[in-house]
């Protein structure tokens, strides 16, 4: 477990030794300010559990210091350490909201006591706050919508993995709903009382990845005014979702590599080693054994994540739920613009049946929230679903200028015209790229999974 951290405040040097000894000893990160202003330096400094403070100091007294953190934090709680002849200044400190008070002399049993129910209190607030903010609907599946195939053996791989301990790699395309499937497995184990935690790794530097990931002490680096948890420490006993984890640098796979192992890590620019019993759950959208071949990521780590690995098909393989899908988008933006009788046509979900979705269901829920402003009388019609991978104002001016009445006989249909000229670029760029799949997608524009799967649909050899 984490380090709960506390601030002691106190003018009388002598003290504040004494008392941060004895608190290093009980397990807590302790730091110290000798007067209540430098106490709230350090409140905007670091994250804290605790403030324990005494009530006579020099300048800002510790009712007036209270006063100040709850104006910066109302949560955080407050144990004021009181002389007997001041208990009435000491009520006076509860009604404005400390957490308890402590009358001089009192044993250290009686401080510890108090101390773990104020961490504790803290601690369910932080997560009923957490909780609130992330609105989790009590659904089996954290609001997977879909009864294809694939989604059911999704489902049923989900129920058996949550309630154990095991690592688990979610892959698919990007938009495909893999932290849907975290949350979906974090809210049915045993850790759903506790934080889940996600992480972009394709979002941040590597400097700022490391930070973000395990923290920092102040002056760790520039810009580092303070000490901050990272996300392992904030998901201690939770779960942790590591997004697009082939992104993470080969410098850092090491250390991530020892948070699996070891279960313990530092902050960037610290000494202190700390424990934490984090869940870890990735996802990316690379073929990491591919990566692992090209030596762009550890097989030690790409092992040590893969324990269970679950993968979500594209949309395009799961077209029986669009339906589905579409009358799930319908009434959330219905509820979230205040269109009670949004609705779509049938000839909108019949054009949406037909598109390719390179965007999968991310591309699709802002195709149908795009429709739902646009669309006149509150009814989705065909013309108003034009998806992002459609946009025909940016279409080639090559093919504006293209005759294709010299190209083409009359007498063939679209369809035929569109899958001849699909197949053949698909072999051409295939017989270029020396049948290697992954720059063939490349040069023509695609994922790999979807060049893999318009081969199969043209029966296109999977080697020369």
């Amino acid at each position: 477990m984490t380090l709960p951290s506390i601030l002691v405040v106190d003018d009388e040097p002598n003290y504040l030794i004494v008392l941060s000894e004895l608190l290093r000893d009980e397990g807590f990160e302790v730091f110290t300010a000798p007067s209540g202003l430098d106490g709230l330096k350090v409140l905007g400094e670091v994250d804290l559990d605790l403030i324990i403070t005494d009530m006579q100091m020099p300048g800002i007294d510790g009712l007036e210091f209270l006063q100040e953190i709850k104006k910066k934090n109302a949560d955080i709680p407050v144990i004021i350490i009181t002389a007997f002849a001041e208990v009435e200044k000491a009520v006076v400190a509860m009604q404005s909201g400390a957490f308890s008070y402590l009358a001089k002399p009192f044993s250290n049993d009686e401080l510890i006591v108090n101390i773990n129910k104020a961490v504790r209190h803290y601690a369910l607030i932080k997560e009923n706050t957490r909780l609130r903010r992330e609105i989790h609907t009590r659904t089996n599946f954290s609001g997977m919508v879909g009864k294809n195939i694939r989604m059911l053996q999704v489902y049923e791989m989900i129920e058996k993995v949550a309630p154990t301990p095991a690592s688990v790699l979610i892959s698919g395309e990007s938009g495909t709903g893999k932290e849907l499937v975290a949350k979906a497995i974090h809210l049915n184990s045993p850790r759903e009382a506790h934080p889940f935690i996600a992480v972009n790794c394709a979002a941040l530097a590597e400097n700022l990845l490391e930070s973000e990931l395990f923290g920092h002490e102040k002056g760790a680096f520039t810009g580092a005014v303070g000490m901050r948890k990272g996300r392992f420490e904030l998901a201690d006993q939770g779960t942790i979702f590591l997004d697009e984890v082939g992104d993470i640098p080969l410098s850092l796979q090491a250390k991530l590599l020892r948070v699996l192992q070891e279960k313990s890590f530092e902050r960037v620019g610290g000494a202190k080693t700390l424990d934490v019993d984090v869940r870890i759950i990735s996802a990316s959208n690379k073929d990491l054994k591919e990566e692992v071949s090209m030596g762009r990521f550890r097989e030690d780590l790409f092992y040590r994540l893969n324990v269970i690995h679950v993968s979500l098909p594209a949309l395009r393989e799961r077209m029986d739920d669009m339906p589905l899908l579409v009358n799930y988008f319908i009434q959330k933006f219905a509820d979230r613009l205040g269109k009670k009788d949004l609705r779509i046509a049938q000839d909108a979900i019949r054009l949406l049946m037909t598109l390719p979705w390179e965007g999968n269901i991310r591309e699709l829920e802002n195709t149908i929230e795009r429709a739902a402003i646009l669309c006149d009388d509150n009814c989705i019609q065909a013309g108003d679903v034009q998806p992002e991978s459609m946009d025909l104002e940016n279409q080639a001016s090559w093919s504006q200028e293209m005759d294709l009445s010299q190209l083409i006989p009359s007498s063939v249909g679209l369809n035929e015209v569109l899958y001849a000229i699909e197949e053949k670029m698909l072999i051409q760029a295939l017989d270029e790229t020396g049948h290697v799949q992954s720059r063939a997608a490349d040069k023509l524009g695609i994922t790999k999974s979807l060049l893999q799967y318009k081969m199969k649909k043209y029966s296109i050899d999977k080697k020369k």
